[in-house]
């Protein structure tokens, strides 16, 4: 019996594939239902049509959550404010007077649920591509290689939130502990390599369809991939050395185009969904307000503040917070929002450098960003200065893309963000969920 199906798919709660990139012609015996088909149904030989709509669902899953971390860690930042209906918003997140953080509300479960959503997919093809007969050993590798990438990318994610990471969670009934950050950043290192190696063994082409992976879409490619987030790794691990052998062999790119990278990708496709961070300009709810210190300490000639942000026809107010400039970061609720592009590739690089003690090439790559935007090349040379240069290139380079909160906890410079209100309190790091307090 043949169905065209959704790439929505629950296998026992698990969303695996849910939030359509494509649309998939599938082949089902008839006693399995395709909109509900157990998990033990595709845990034990499954085929490879059923293989490639998991893929669909890891990449798919990856978007789930991503608006709420990216608001949230971006208020506690100081870098936005997210004006809606939820007083939590402007209140918890900035520790409107004095308030604690909730770890049993949207913006500290809603995160972690959607990186382990994606991770729980990941597992569930590593699994599923273990106990099938039906593809060959090289086509395993690059399911296997392709799950691993993810999962690590995941990791970092919910590492950059939370400060902390549950790395084993491939058996639900015996998770492993959650690990602090050292120690997770360790097993997420070893986690890429394991998919590096994967990919290497994985042929030329891969069996599956990627969505938002144009120009990544192979073994060798995607092994770009791999090691553009293993260079992210070893930077955020301290390991400067490392991080430039990873970056070296990624799509790192000086001369090339800042954009170039994986993007997710969103449509107004029945069973997708639109780009969560796209805003209005100038409509009276639900707007991403930029904080007045990224417009008032931007650099004279900065090109990035005309073209991530836009004034607004009059200026808004909310829970004695106000801003004159919303979001224009995203053309439409169908724009794309990057995973990793080159432009953050050339960050990392600077930041590998001066973790290297190559001082003079970490000033010419952040000269690469800064001439980029319309600025001169900077003065700084000093390792101080070039720390302090390089925070503030990723702060108007990746405004708005949940950096900024992790990049102040790392170098320790939380306290130094401006209190809005009388009474505020600055947090730099969400609370791991109730549900998963051990």
């Amino acid at each position: 019996m043949n169905y065209t199906i959704d790439i929505k798919r629950k296998f026992k709660g698990v969303l695996l594939a849910g939030l359509a990139l494509m649309a998939v012609s599938c082949t089902f015996d008839e006693q399995i239902d395709p909109n509900g088909p157990s998990l033990q149904g595709v845990l034990n030989n499954a085929t490879g049509r059923q293989l490639n709509e998991m893929v669909v669902g890891v990449e798919a899953a990856m978007r789930n959550g991503i608006a709420i971390q990216t608001t949230g860690s971006g208020t506690m930042a100081r870098e936005l404010y997210l004006f809606d209906a939820d007083p939590r918003n402007t209140g918890d997140l900035l520790g409107k007077n004095g308030s604690t953080l909730d770890n049993n509300t949207f913006y500290s479960t809603a995160p972690w649920a959607g990186r382990y959503r994606a991770i729980k997919n990941a597992n569930i093809l590593i699994e599923a591509v273990a106990n099938t007969e039906s593809i060959t050993t090289e086509e395993a590798n690059a399911y296997t290689g392709f799950a691993k990438t993810i999962k690590a990318y995941e990791l970092i994610q919910v590492l950059k939130s939370y400060n902390r990471a549950r790395v084993d969670v491939a058996d639900p009934e015996n998770l492993g502990p959650i690990l602090e950050f050292g120690e997770a950043m360790d097993a997420i290192r070893a986690l890429l390599d394991e998919g590096l190696a994967d990919l290497n063994a994985a042929g030329s082409e891969f069996p599956f369809t990627l969505g938002g992976f144009e120009g990544f879409n192979s073994p060798a490619t995607f092994a770009q991939f791999n090691r553009g987030i293993a260079g992210m790794a070893a930077v955020y691990d301290g390991d400067g050395q490392a991080a430039l052998s990873a970056l070296g062999n990624s799509y790192l790119d000086l001369n090339g185009a800042f954009e170039n990278g994986p993007k997710h990708v969103f449509s107004t496709n029945g069973g997708d969904v639109t780009n969560p961070l796209f805003k209005i300009v100038d409509n009276n709810g639900d707007q991403i307000i930029v904080h007045d210190s990224w417009i008032d300490e931007a650099e004279a000639g900065d090109e990035r503040v005309a073209l991530k942000t836009v004034i607004r026809d009059n200026p808004t107010s909310q829970d004695g917070l106000n801003g004159a400039y919303q979001t224009a970061l995203y053309e439409s609720n169908v724009s794309p929002i990057d995973i990793l592009r080159n432009e953050e590739l050339i960050l990392l690089y600077a930041e590998a450098n001066m973790l290297a003690g190559n001082l003079p090439e970490a000033a010419n790559a952040l000269n690469v960003i800064r001439n980029e935007w319309g600025l001169a090349d900077t003065g700084a040379s000093t390792q101080q200065a070039l720390e302090a240069e390089l925070l503030n290139q990723r702060r108007y380079s990746l405004w708005c893309e949940n950096h900024r909160m992790f990049d102040l906890r790392r170098y320790g410079l939380s306290q130094t963000l401006p209190i809005d209100r009388a009474g505020d309190v600055i947090y730099n790091t969400l609370p791991v969920p109730l549900t998963e307090n051990e």
